[in-house]
């Protein structure tokens, strides 16, 4: 049976402490590798005999803005179908150079989750085949996922609780 302690002793075995901020949330193994390491991490898990994560379930962005130098976090969950287990990790960039290896090569479902990551957060996989926005029109010259601007304007009138009976 496939175990955290499993997967965790493994990940240190072959990546030593280059894998960092171990977690278990809710029961799932979460942890942290080097933005260069991602896609060597990605291909231990899947061709590991004893690991076999071969489905790429989610893959996406979190802005941390008071994060210096690591203000993006791209997250990927990956699944062992055989033994049904879920893992976590995440890889951090600058935001003013936000390069990520693209996982496309292994995972042909990371074409448009990284399309998608890059069309609200701006991450650039480096060596996707066709990274363009997929939602939003290419002339947005912004990221609206990213923490960067007021959620709402507090000066508008019409938002007054008082306009909805609620004063």
């Amino acid at each position: 049976m496939l175990t955290n302690e499993i997967i965790k002793k493994k990940l240190t075995e072959k990546f030593g402490n280059q894998i960092t901020d171990w977690q278990e949330p809710y029961g799932m193994l979460t942890f942290t590798a080097p933005k260069e390491l991602n896609l060597k991490v990605m291909q231990y898990l899947y061709d590991e005999e004893e690991l076999k994560f071969t489905f790429l379930t989610d893959l996406q962005a979190v802005h941390y803005p008071d994060n210096n130098g690591a203000e993006l976090a791209v997250v990927y969950h990956m699944h062992n179908w055989k033994e049904n287990v879920r893992i976590r990790f995440k890889v951090f960039t600058d935001i003013q150079q936000p390069d990520v290896f693209s996982a496309t090569a292994l995972f042909q479902s990371a074409n448009f989750m990284e399309r998608e990551t890059y069309d609200f957060y701006g991450v650039n996989f480096v060596g996707h085949p066709n990274l363009k926005r997929i939602l939003n029109v290419d002339e947005m010259d912004y990221f609206p996922m990213r923490k960067e601007f007021p959620l709402e304007d507090q000066t508008r009138i019409d938002k007054d609780d008082e306009m909805f009976g609620r004063g």
